[in-house]
C-alpha cells in the first residue's frame, strides 16, 4: 500500500482527489508557457484541426 508524506496509508477514497476541471486550470497554463517558449504552438494548431475534421466526418 502506497503512503503519503506523512506516512499515512492512502486509501481508494476520493477524499484525496482533485477534480478534473481543477487538475486542468492547474496544468494548462503550464503547458500553454511550455509550448510556447519551445515552439509547439503550430504542431498543437494542426493537431487540433486534425482532429476536428476527423471528428466533423
Amino acid at each position: 500500500m502506497a503512503s503519503t508524506a506523512t506516512g499515512r496509508p492512502t486509501t481508494g477514497s476520493a477524499a484525496g482527489r482533485r477534480h478534473p476541471l481543477v487538475a486542468t486550470a492547474m496544468v494548462l497554463p503550464l503547458a500553454i508557457a511550455l509550448a510556447v517558449i519551445f515552439g509547439g504552438v503550430e504542431a498543437v494548431v494542426t493537431q487540433a484541426s486534425s482532429v476536428a475534421g476527423t471528428l466533423g466526418r
